[in-house]
């Protein structure tokens, strides 16, 4: 059984451009739970920290760019707005990862803790050169 305090973590830097965004989303959370790890225990935060670049150029197989759906409502009446997977992928491409990795964790606190150990950036570079990620290749993992 692993502590929480007693926790050693890494830093992966990912680089999403060409790969499948659900394989790419499960492989994430995968990390940030820590199951790639022999000490992983399903009530403790065991993950590695997981840094992503190049979110623009994630691919979406199939018709899912013009297709898929992503819905945001205000909470007033008649506020539901709609946006493609295609448009969401040129406006907003850390969103549509954050949203991927996000519903494959667990709803609850600790999956929110994990969550955050995710940093997502659009273009090559990142701003998290002073934590040494090492560059994770998940071509074999998927």
């Amino acid at each position: 059984m692993a502590h929480a305090g007693k926790v050693e973590r890494k830093w992966y830097v990912i680089d999403a451009a060409d790969i499948e965004l659900g394989r790419l989303a499960s492989v994430v959370a995968s990390i940030l739970r820590g199951k790639n790890k022999p000490t992983y225990t399903p009530n403790v935060d065991t993950g590695d920290n997981v840094v992503i670049v190049n979110a623009s150029k994630v691919k979406l197989s199939g018709r899912k760019a013009d297709e898929k759906v992503y819905y945001h409502h205000s909470a007033w009446i008649g506020h539901m707005k709609s946006m493609t997977a295609g448009k969401m992928r040129a406006t907003k491409p850390t969103h549509l990862i954050e949203l991927a990795v996000k519903g494959m964790l667990p709803h609850n606190s600790l999956g929110h803790h994990e969550f955050l150990k995710m940093h997502v950036y659009a273009g090559p570079k990142h701003e998290n050169q002073a934590q040494e990620p090492v560059k994770l290749d998940i071509s074999k993992l998927i």
